[in-house]
């Protein structure tokens, strides 16, 4: 099973990713572009070197990049590698599920040929996943089409081992994010050409122009290009072959829309906030099956002629993979490996989303906290309509006494320091006691395991985690749509639910305790485990650890007033 810090690397790890893929679309040229892919390896992926050789026109590999050391840097920079070495190179050792994995044991086989490389000898490993400096690693980059665009090598990993499963992933995905920004590169560059030639050689017009219909026509990624300015405004005029098969639409029937008729309703605001030049989002375009796919807008300008209309040419890059694993490691940076229910990070964040800093001595009643939500607000400065929305249609800030810029003691007079109207969260309330007096509030329900150190000790923990998946499934169950259930790790889950009264929280607790404790079988054999319930109560004021460390006190107050027969399960 997963340690309990390692669901917070990986988000670092995903969000340092994050940031260095998005660098590389920044880049503005080919060199700028190749520098940007060694720079991220060495700053988001753990790695103190790194290279790109870059396939030529005539089939070698030259070094274009390097990151991490000047000296070595000036050493290869520039050299050659013949095209039959690198394929020697890219069949020998171990394959990494894409990646080329050559261990110093094998590796000294290529110290004389004629590949640019900088290892040097060192010590025999130490343990088995320990770095050796002569280990080598390789990510293939590879066209759309198929074809070796080029070959990342890393080395000396900053925390000396041998990258695992999850930091070959991330190596993986970042060289195909790294091929894509280089095609893109050169086909910008290309197309900048393009560009120039039409708008300063009059005189060679024919050619340019069938040069940019060449280069728009058979580019790998989706191009337009649509009309700018007057009431056609944004109408697609032409389309490629690409932009064609990525929508499952022919050009004559695109020719007929905007990107605003083609956009996932809940995009077109990005979309309308995109400037017409020079423009960048991601979105979702819809597709003639009625499904939607992920794409990355760019916009340029394009003059006809001198003095002629402009248009705008958009780049339309399929990014639905990116976004699929962008999608998975988010949910496996906030879920619990073993039972996919959501892990402490995520039960936190959910939970603190719910509350806000309002001071205990100023907390609305929950009939008061929603009848301060939805009051209805004059308008302030123009900007601002009923119930606090702008004109945009986003809605204005929360404010709450005591808030930065918000309604405060002493700001509205004798009643500023109950909730104000001006104040659109509604507040998190909590009963006033264990007896059912009718508050409705989030109920935070800690559940420990009884008896569950015995099946491990006695069982092992293949069966133990079995436990603990099959209580992962009996809660997710007991509960209702909308509520959550989380692992905080070990044996012990948390339940969101909101909406209950005392009474209705302590009969969830009992619906959920009998779920759980019926015999679960494993490889054939019954075991049985117990379960302490602890209710707390949410409420804004209190921060998530508090309101989790309520509910854990009252859990084991719970444990302690029942006998241990009571508890015993095995």
């Amino acid at each position: 099973m997963e340690t309990e810090s390692e669901p917070y690397v990986r988000l670092a790890t995903l969000r340092q990713l994050h940031q260095v893929v998005a660098e590389l679309n920044t880049a503005r040229s080919l060199a700028d572009t190749l520098q940007t892919v060694v720079d991220g390896i060495v700053v988001g992926l753990g790695y103190e070197l790194a290279c790109v050789n870059l396939v030529r026109p005539d089939g070698d590999l030259v070094v274009a990049a390097f990151a991490g050391d000047a000296a070595a840097e000036a050493l290869i920079t520039g050299r050659v590698g013949s095209r039959p070495s690198w394929e020697r190179r890219l069949t020998m050792g171990e394959n990494w599920d894409g990646l080329r994995f050559i261990p110093h044991t094998e590796g000294w086989v290529l110290m004389e040929d004629d590949v640019p490389q900088w290892h040097t000898e060192g010590p025999d490993p130490r343990f088995e996943d320990e770095w050796h400096p002569e280990d080598r690693l390789y990510a293939p980059m590879y066209a759309s089409g198929g074809e070796l665009l080029g070959v990342i090598s890393v080395d000396r990993p900053r925390n000396g081992r041998r990258p695992g499963a999850w930091g070959r992933e991330a190596l993986q995905m970042y060289a195909f994010q790294a091929a894509i920004a280089i095609s893109n590169a050169r086909l910008r560059a290309n197309m900048q050409r393009a560009l120039v030639r039409l708008e300063r050689e009059q005189q060679a017009l024919r050619a340019s122009e069938e040069s940019f219909r060449q280069a728009f026509e058979y580019a790998p990624s989706g191009m337009a290009i649509a009309e700018m300015g007057g009431d056609q405004h944004g109408r697609l005029l032409r389309t490629n072959d690409a932009l064609c098969r990525l929508l499952g639409r022919p050009a004559s029937v695109l020719r007929r829309y905007s990107f605003s008729d083609l956009v996932h309703p809940e995009d077109i605001g990005t979309l309308l906030r995109t400037s017409a030049e020079g423009g960048r989002a991601e979105l979702r375009l819809g597709r003639r099956d009625g499904t939607y796919v992920w794409v990355s807008l760019r916009n340029s300008v394009v003059a006809d002629a001198a003095d002629g209309p402009r248009f705008l040419l958009t780049h339309v890059e399929d990014i639905e993979e990116r976004k699929r694993h962008e999608l998975q490691l988010a949910h496996r940076a906030s879920h619990d490996s073993l039972t996919g229910l959501p892990n402490s990070a995520e039960l936190r964040s959910r939970l603190g989303a719910r509350l806000c800093r309002l001071p205990q001595s100023v907390r609305a009643t929950a009939v008061e906290a929603l009848d301060a939500a939805f009051e209805t607000r004059p308008p302030v400065d123009g900007g601002t309509g009923e119930h606090g929305f702008r004109p945009d249609g986003f809605p204005d800030p929360f404010e709450y006494p005591g808030a930065p810029g918000g309604a405060g003691p002493g700001s509205g007079g004798p009643g500023s320091a109950a909730v104000g109207p001006y104040d659109h969260h509604v507040h998190t309330v909590a009963p006033a006691t264990d007896i059912d007096d009718g508050t409705k509030g989030l109920a935070v329900l800690f559940c420990d395991l009884d008896g569950f150190k015995s099946i491990n000790d006695r069982f092992g923990h293949h069966t133990g985690d079995a436990v603990l998946i099959e209580v992962a499934r009996r809660l997710t169950t007991g509960v209702r749509d909308g509520d959550t259930v989380a692992r905080l790790g070990g044996d012990e889950f948390v339940v969101l639910a909101d909406g209950l009264g005392a009474a209705d929280a302590a009969d969830l607790a009992v619906r959920l305790r009998n779920a759980i404790i019926p015999p679960i079988r494993v490889d054939g054999r019954a075991v049985r485990v117990g379960a302490s319930f602890g209710i707390g109560w949410a409420s804004c004021g209190m921060s998530a650890d508090e309101v989790l460390r309520s509910a854990d006190q009252r859990m084991y107050i719970e444990k302690r007033s029942r006998s241990k027969a009571h508890r015993r399960a095995g």
